[in-house]
């Protein structure tokens, strides 16, 4: 029996590594369905590949370009209804979120209303959304299993485990390429500088993420919320080889840990194949998979406290778990737009922790209901331009 995927997001890092994995084991895994932006080239590509039933784009020229190179048979759709019937529609097993951003809500949330398993890639989906999501799930008994390297590590380690049993969550960070610069040379780093993660292959937002550790704040709030554990029990420590991805600490003091090699397909595969895990060696030696992970260049488990200092954006993403409410939501959309400023030579990369505090702080307390995270990521948006505005260099500076 094969087990039938839909990937949100299937031109991103995360789809097309997850159909680098679903070719790998045709045997065991058959995609139903494909949502892409505006890479029309590369999704038609891949639905020649693997022949899904339902395609969709965020356009309708996009459209139109796939039904007139795909297949009679092929279902092709449009924008937030397309992304929706590759979610429900293509009836698949397991549905993979990897899109970027707000745009694929609706979508996950109809596939939760239906019981479906869903692959959690999307940060912004769980920050902004999180204890929306794990309630919907509760009510249907769908599954949310994470894809994230670190919260895979979490969620890993927490299979079979009494969740009243849990002392603290860890989740270690690499630091990024900024990790022994000093504060000023931090503020002024270009997006090359930014771009040079040590371990990880990312795409450009994850990596500029990286670098101002925002992006293991929002994986904080991300792991409080599919775990059930507050701010004050969580941590993050700078493990620059990121070989160990998580640990949890039990109320007896024992503690578990996950390690593998930095590769994004072994926590997409666990996902994919949950709760059976895939067959990738005939037969692993436990020596040579420890090898594997610990290589000689990776062989030191060594561990360190973040600076909150050098590192502000960690920091704010404490005070928006703290906060709650619509407070992460406001947090993940000020980042997006401080980030696409700095890419695009808006702002520098000092003044991102900035941009993302004004907005936090013209965000409100207020309840959590999906029309309220739309309307706080509206609201930080706009706040974060405006920040980014004020932040810009003048003519006479640039």
């Amino acid at each position: 029996m094969h087990k039938t995927i839909s990937i949100l997001g299937s031109t991103g890092s995360i789809g097309t590594q997850a159909l680098d994995v679903i070719a790998r084991h045709p045997e065991r895994f058959r995609v139903v369905g494909l949502a892409a932006g505006r890479r029309i080239d590369q999704l038609l590509e891949q639905a020649r590949r693997f022949a899904p039933a339902w395609v969709s784009c965020a356009e309708p020229e996009g459209a139109a370009a796939l039904r007139a190179a795909l297949p009679a048979g092929t279902r092709v759709a449009v924008g937030a209804e397309g992304l929706r019937a590759v979610a429900v529609d293509s009836e698949p097993d397991v549905l993979l979120a990897a899109t970027d951003g707000a745009v694929a809500f609706e979508a996950v949330f109809a596939a939760l209303e239906r019981g479906k398993r869903i692959a959690v890639a999307n940060k912004e989906l769980i920050v902004a959304a999180g204890e929306l999501l794990v309630a919907a799930a509760k009510r249907s008994g769908a599954e949310l299993v994470p894809v994230d390297s670190e919260h895979s590590a979490l969620f890993q380690c927490l299979v079979g485990e009494p969740p009243e049993r849990i002392a603290s969550l860890i989740l270690t960070a690499s630091g990024g390429p900024f990790w022994e610069l000093p504060a000023a040379a931090i503020r002024e780093a270009s997006v090359a500088d930014a771009l040079r993660h040590p371990t990880w292959n990312m795409g450009v937002k994850n990596t500029v993420d990286s670098a101002s550790l925002m992006n293991k704040g929002l994986e904080v709030i991300e792991a409080s919320r599919l775990f059930g554990v507050p701010a004050e029990r969580i941590e993050v420590l700078v493990h620059r080889t990121s070989v160990a991805h998580g640990f949890v600490v039990f109320s007896d003091g024992n503690v578990k840990a996950q390690l593998a090699p930095p590769d994004m397909r072994l926590p997409i595969g666990y996902a994919l194949a949950y709760p059976d895990r895939l067959p990738d060696v005939e037969r692993v030696d436990a020596f040579a998979a420890l090898g594997a992970a610990l290589d000689a260049e990776r062989a030191r488990l060594d561990f360190a406290r973040p600076d909150f200092e050098r590192f502000p954006c960690l920091g704010l993403a404490y005070e928006a778990l703290r906060r709650g409410g619509t407070v992460p939501a406001a947090l993940s959309a000020a980042n997006e737009i401080a980030v696409e400023a700095f890419v695009r030579g808006g702002i520098r990369f000092g003044d991102i922790a900035g941009v993302v505090a004004h907005a936090l702080a013209g965000t409100p307390d207020e309840p959590l209901s999906l029309q309220s995270v739309r309307g706080a990521d509206a609201r930080a948006r706009r706040l974060a331009r405006e920040a980014v505005e004020a932040s810009s260099p003048t003519p006479a500076n640039r």
